[in-house]
């Protein structure tokens, strides 16, 4: 079971890959988990931006790495989450 973090960031990502997709989840994703590798819910580089961003100001944290970096590096929603929580880590 996935723990609160993973569930918001899950939420925010499916909110993102809806607005990205017409208001849809592409039809072969089915559920939307930690293994969803972003690609598959449309999310290309500059959404992947907007995530971040996002998840910034949700947090409190500071995201210091350009969108380039971001993208080799972020591939599925677990990669995401982890890096979110060992800002988070660091901060508290």
């Amino acid at each position: 079971m996935a723990d609160q973090l993973t569930v918001e960031i899950i939420a925010a990502i499916k909110n993102l890959a809806q607005s990205e997709n017409g208001g849809r989840i592409p039809v072969a994703i089915g559920e939307i988990t930690a293994d969803s590798e972003l690609t598959s819910l449309g999310i290309d580089s500059l959404a992947l931006a907007d995530v971040l961003w996002d998840l910034e100001q949700a947090y409190g944290i500071r995201i210091e790495m350009n969108t380039a970096d971001a993208w080799s590096n972020l591939k599925n929603i677990g990669d995401v989450v982890e890096a979110v929580r060992g800002l988070i880590a660091k901060e508290a």
